[in-house]
This record gives structure tokens, C-alpha cells and sequence, in this order.
């Protein structure tokens, strides 16, 4: 990632191509950035949310605004993927699904 406010894929393979473990991960990590809503329900954030690739690999996708709204939650995300080796893609602005 080129810049800060990239958008980006966390994918669930490490970069020597093993499955990344426990298989709920993804679901783990975007519990920590999900918040109760106002009908006392946990909701997913909306610039972190769980994914699957093509290949059905779990992944996470980061919207790049988080960083201008929680700078230290993008940066934790950008770290974890870091330090668990894991192949990360950028998302083109253009093609953006978040």
C-alpha cells in the first residue's frame, strides 16, 4: 500500500500460501471493530466487514475512510495483516464495493 487511506483486502492465506487459522478469523477480527447498535445488536462496522475471495479463502475488507475516522483501527488492521504474514490486495477506488 502506497498510501494510508488505501482500501484493502485481507486475505486468509499467508504469503507461502497456507490457510491462515482458527478458520474465524475474519469473523473475529471484524467483531473487534463492530459496535452495538441502537437496537442492542451487534453490527458489523461499515469500513470493516467479512469477505471471501473467488477461491472461498476468508478475507476482510478495510475501507480506506476508517483511517480519517479511527486512525489507530486502521492501523491496527494494516498491522495484523503484517504480523501474521498474510497476502493483502488493494481495492481500486473506481471498482470499490465498501
Amino acid at each position: 500500500m502506497t498510501n494510508k487511506t488505501d482500501s484493502f483486502v485481507i486475505i486468509g492465506v499467508t504469503r507461502e500460501d497456507k490457510k491462515f487459522r482458527p478458520s474465524d478469523w475474519a469473523d473475529r477480527l471484524c467483531g473487534i471493530m463492530s459496535a452495538f447498535g441502537s437496537d442492542n445488536r451487534m453490527m458489523y462496522s461499515p469500513y470493516v466487514r467479512p469477505g471471501c475471495t473467488l477461491k472461498g479463502d476468508k478475507s476482510v475488507v478495510v475501507d480506506g475512510r476508517l483511517h480519517d475516522v479511527e486512525p489507530l483501527a486502521y492501523k491496527f488492521l494494516v498491522n495484523f495483516a503484517e504480523d501474521n504474514n498474510l497476502k493483502v490486495e488493494p481495492i481500486d477506488a473506481e471498482h470499490s464495493a465498501v
